[in-house]
């Protein structure tokens, strides 16, 4: 996978821009503040349909103007493929090859990337949601039914929890069994997905994170509860934990077990990293963990996401830089930075300079 042109109207502080990628190492370099991350926030949001920085669509929109487009052409296993998007104040209009998408879940699947900025440190350090974040930005990328599970699981969810604080309790009792059955079916796909994904995640973020740290610290991660069967079998356990627990979650007022509390457990020499890891631990950690999540992709899908990776030379030392560098190979990788020749190790790449919202080589 790789994006040949961008194009950007009204987007963040572009005007309108259009920038031309080459196959492999990518450098938008310039000094703060001058636009590089909002251009590697466009990449990500034409893959996802989601923004890495923001929740609202409208925080993309230029400031003073009603709409803001950006358009990507890129090039995959089934040849080329556009991807745009029409972003308004309280709409959005996607189109793939022209077409209007109709289902958010639609714009899945066409174009993969694997976004690393500092602030991806929050996987390590922050509460389960960003780890839940993570696991469904990736594995929905990779699995529409994952996505499609995860959007109505929220919403019975949500209904299941408002039922919990309704006062007439033989009616709560009454109607949660039917709440249930359709939550907890979604529930057994999330948990499956999630599990298969985590399988892979961990043998692979623990050789990256050997050879990042020449075999000094070992990285294990699993989840905080056991998920083993098939979707059926673990719909059926949701369903019998649930049944188990009304009094416990009418008291608590909403749903108090399911894949919306699960969590990631992450080590570092055994040692749990979210409480003891040192900042550098950290972000050596969430590298490799977004490193390995590139090669799921390749495994999964048959080929390499576009990787971008988000003023990260800075927060790493020297060797870790070069090992970074190195493991670009072979696939197209979108990088920002202040200054582009501290990065380069004598490579050939695609230097891009960005001042203020414009192209400026």
């Amino acid at each position: 996978m790789r994006i040949k042109k961008l194009n950007l109207k009204n987007f963040r502080n572009y005007i309108d821009e259009s920038i031309d990628f080459s196959d492999g190492l990518n450098v938008l370099f310039g000094r703060n503040a001058q636009g590089k991350t909002n251009c590697a926030e466009a990449v990500f949001y034409l893959c996802t349909g989601s923004s890495p920085r923001c929740r609202r669509d409208k925080q993309l929109i230029r400031h003073g103007e009603s709409f803001a487009e950006i358009s990507a052409v890129a090039e995959g296993l089934y040849g080329d493929i556009t991807v745009s998007a029409r972003i308004s104040e309280n709409s959005r209009e996607i189109k793939i090859n022209g077409n209007k998408i109709t289902r958010n879940a639609d714009i899945l699947g066409n174009l993969f990337s694997v976004f690393f900025s500092p602030h991806e440190l929050r996987l390590i350090q922050d509460g389960p949601d960003e780890r839940r974040r993570f696991l469904n930005v990736s594995i929905s990328q990779l699995s529409k039914p994952y996505y499609v599970a995860l959007t109505r699981y929220n919403k019975i969810l949500e209904q299941r929890n408002n039922l919990l604080k309704n006062r007439d309790g033989a009616l709560v009792y009454d109607t949660l069994p039917v709440w249930d059955e359709q939550l907890c079916k979604y529930a057994g796909i999330i948990a499956c997905k999630r599990a298969e994904f985590t399988g892979m995640l961990s043998p692979v973020s623990a050789d990256i994170h050997s050879e990042l740290t020449d075999g000094a610290e070992t990285l294990e991660i699993s989840f905080g509860r056991e998920y083993a069967g098939t979707e059926k079998e673990l719909a059926d356990k949701f369903y019998a934990e649930l049944s188990a627990n009304y009094d416990r979650d009418i008291r608590l007022g909403y749903t108090a077990s399911g894949p919306h509390r699960d969590d990631l457990d992450i080590l570092i020499n055994g040692t749990d990293a979210k409480t003891f890891a040192s900042q550098g631990q950290t972000r050596t950690a969430a590298l490799s963990v977004k490193l390995a999540e590139v090669e799921i992709f390749k495994k999964t899908s048959g080929e390499y996401p576009v990787l971008i990776l988000d003023d990260v030379m800075s927060e790493l030392d020297l060797p870790r830089r070069k090992k970074l560098a190195g493991r670009t190979g072979g696939l197209q990788t979108i990088l920002t930075c202040t200054h582009a020749e501290r990065v380069l190790y004598g490579r050939t790449v695609n230097k891009i300079r960005i001042e203020g919202g414009k192209i400026k080589s």
